[in-house]
């Protein structure tokens, strides 16, 4: 029996994992819950997501990963061997080959964690790779042809803008505004603006269900429970996409504004064929109603949502691990 190569999209809010030969085989969040007194881990990934902000003092729900890179480096060991060990990946006398995914700027310090915990966690080999590029591919854009194509990885921590040519990365940035900030901007506006209390999980329904980003293009309303700052009771307030729309501004126009930079450095040639094939958009924060819509109005060209874009990471690591042989070879030291 053979251990199969595996490849992660370790994100801030969610690991996925995609084995060679079954497809995406695992999607939680990326969250570990710790007693304490004895720092042993008792639940990870949805287990533990369910216990956050509802947990006694001696039981910690810990988010390892912060902005795309580890923040707690034993947590994150943890978590990645919790969920290879649930795969069940490994060989009889061999260990998988992991594909890990990255932001496109971090440092050298912090790619050397994200190698270790991988290889702690029990792989053999260990290959990294830039995440805009691998949204990408996972995307169906074929990036190893001369034109370009234009990326925008809206994630948990990180938002990844790349052009990519011939197989690599053009231009890019990548700005720590994304999914986890718009939630923390939802819960700052509620407590603002009506003196209320609320929780991650609720500020991150708002933003599901009823936030939009593109002025009047949805018109939805939410109740929502929280506690009274003045009071201290439990309250019900409703919340309308208007409010949202206005809370959440500033934190896209940092988004809208680090894609534009993005495409002034982008050579002449390639923003022609950005003009036809358009920018596709990656990534949870994907999803956040029009996103696309402001996007394309900014940017002056065509804005498209990828077909499943929380999993076009995993895909595309799918993707790669497929065509190892082919791809160049400096990429993984």
């Amino acid at each position: 029996m053979f251990a199969r190569d595996i490849g992660i999209d370790l994100g801030t809010a969610n690991v996925l994992i995609h084995v060679k030969g079954k497809g995406i085989v695992l999607n939680e969040p990326s969250v570990v819950a710790i007693d304490k007194n004895t720092n042993r881990v008792l639940a990870v990934g949805e287990e533990a997501r369910k216990m956050v902000g509802r947990t006694p003092g001696n039981i910690v729900a810990i988010r390892p990963l912060k902005d795309g890179v580890i923040a707690d480096f034993d947590v994150t060991e943890s978590m990645l061997k919790h969920f290879i060990n649930k795969l069940n990946v490994k060989g009889f006398l061999s260990k998988p080959r992991i594909l890990i995914c990255c932001p496109t700027n971090i440092t050298s310090v912090e790619q050397k964690a994200i190698k270790e915990a991988a290889e702690k966690s029990g792989g053999k080999k260990i290959y990294l790779e830039e995440e805009p590029k691998v949204a990408a591919i996972g995307a169906g854009m074929d990036i190893f042809q001369p034109s370009g194509n234009m990326v925008v990885d809206i994630g948990g921590g990180t938002t990844d803008i790349a052009v990519l040519s011939m197989g690599d990365i053009v231009t890019s940035s990548s700005i720590k505004m994304a999914g986890d900030k718009f939630d923390g901007e939802i819960l700052s506006y509620i407590k603002r603006k009506y003196k209320l209390l609320i929780g991650e999980r609720t500020a991150e329904d708002i933003k599901i269900k009823v936030a939009t980003v593109f002025p009047g293009s949805r018109n939805e309303e939410i109740d929502i429970r929280g506690r009274d700052m003045v009071s201290g009771l439990p309250r019900t307030i409703t919340v309308r996409s208007q409010e949202i729309e206005e809370a959440l501004r500033e934190q896209v126009a940092v988004i809208v504004q680090a894609a534009k930079s993005v495409l002034e450095r982008t050579p002449p040639e390639l923003s022609a064929d950005i003009i036809d094939r358009g920018v596709i958009l990656t990534g949870g924060g994907a999803l956040l109603h029009g996103i696309d819509l402001l996007l394309a109005e900014e940017l002056k060209v065509p804005v498209l949502v990828a077909e499943q874009p929380m999993d076009c990471v995993a895909i595309g690591t799918g993707i790669m691990l497929d065509n190892m042989d082919k791809l160049p070879r400096h990429k993984f030291s």
